[in-house]
């Protein structure tokens, strides 16, 4: 079987192709992707040249690791039916030398069925963030951990940290953001620049941003004891200085990718109406339009969240 994918043969050497995927196992699913979001975070180092060393990295591959679709083979022993719509987090399914590492920006999708989640055919192209949405989740849901009282950078990340805090019912938090064209769209929060700021006493500080070069920052607006949840992707080694630190007692942890208790978790929410992706995609290309797509997306800072459709496509 062919298909239409996104390759990206190296930094900025991005088009579209057609390749062969993997003949579908019994407990396997085929799945026909209708949207497929572009992650600015690990796809943007991979697009850039600037991803660090990885397990499995390298080029040619296919990137994404969000496609929402429809299930047109299902194999006897996955208990899906065709016509099932169906979050897919990327697949590993391709012929040839190309790598899967992440592999949703394709027309189809060879999948285990156990990878993939039900979700409602009128949630349309959000349902490519249902990915997004439970890495949000994990992070929140961490060992022995506090829900954020502040949380910087205020893209798709920030946005489905601060919706599902105030969905668990804690106090809003403060988002900071320093451009001011992302400001907007703050729902039963703040977002402000963080030079308005004053506070030094919040109890969890979640960084969505990646910057790099803030920790020191943060650690000044720590209460003692608190802690420090690093929820971005950084490229450069994390660094900060101990004394504040160490006056603080402050405690640092990484959040990495979401589970698969995560993702049910927060298609509950979305189901139950606890948790709304409403606004978070701002733009929409057809897949034709991969290569400007995916440069908007990393280079247009209005550019929250770039969906391809894959609409018309073999």
């Amino acid at each position: 079987m062919q298909t239409t994918a996104v390759i990206l043969s190296g930094p900025k050497e991005l088009s579209l192709s057609s390749l062969g995927l993997t003949r579908p196992a019994a407990a396997d699913l085929v799945v026909e992707v209708a949207y497929s979001g572009i992650s600015t975070g690990t796809e943007k180092l991979f697009w850039s040249g600037t991803m660090p060393p990885f397990p499995g990295m390298g080029y040619p591959l296919v990137p994404g690791y969000e496609a929402a679709g429809e299930v047109v083979e299902a194999g006897p022993e996955s208990g899906f039916s065709v016509g099932d719509q169906v979050f897919v987090p990327g697949a590993n399914c391709f012929e040839g030398n190309v790598r899967g590492l992440f592999g949703a920006a394709s027309r189809h999708l060879v999948t285990p069925a156990h990878r993939v989640a039900r979700i409602d055919r009128g949630m349309g192209a959000e349902g490519a963030l249902l990915a997004l949405a439970a890495t949000a989740r994990h992070a929140l849901a961490g060992f022995n951990t506090a829900l954020p009282d502040l949380i910087v950078g205020h893209g798709t990340l920030g946005r489905l940290l601060a919706r599902l805090t105030v969905a668990a019912g804690a106090p809003a938090p403060t988002v900071w953001e320093t451009n001011p064209a992302r400001r907007g769209g703050a729902a039963g929060y703040a977002c402000i620049d963080p030079a308005d700021d004053s506070r030094r006493d919040y109890r969890a500080i979640y960084d969505a941003s990646g910057a790099k070069g803030l920790l020191d920052q943060l650690v000044t607006r720590l209460a003692k004891g608190g802690e420090i949840v690093l929820a971005g992707f950084y490229t450069e080694p994390v660094a900060f200085a101990f004394p504040p630190a160490f006056m603080k007692e402050a405690r640092i942890r990484i959040a990495s990718e979401w589970q698969p208790d995560d993702l049910t978790a927060t298609r509950a929410l979305i189901e139950s109406g606890a948790l709304s992706l409403a606004g978070l995609i701002t733009h929409e290309r057809p897949a034709t339009d991969a290569a400007a797509a995916y440069t908007t997306a990393f280079t247009d800072a209005d550019c929250l969240k770039m969906i391809l459709n894959w609409s018309g496509h073999a």
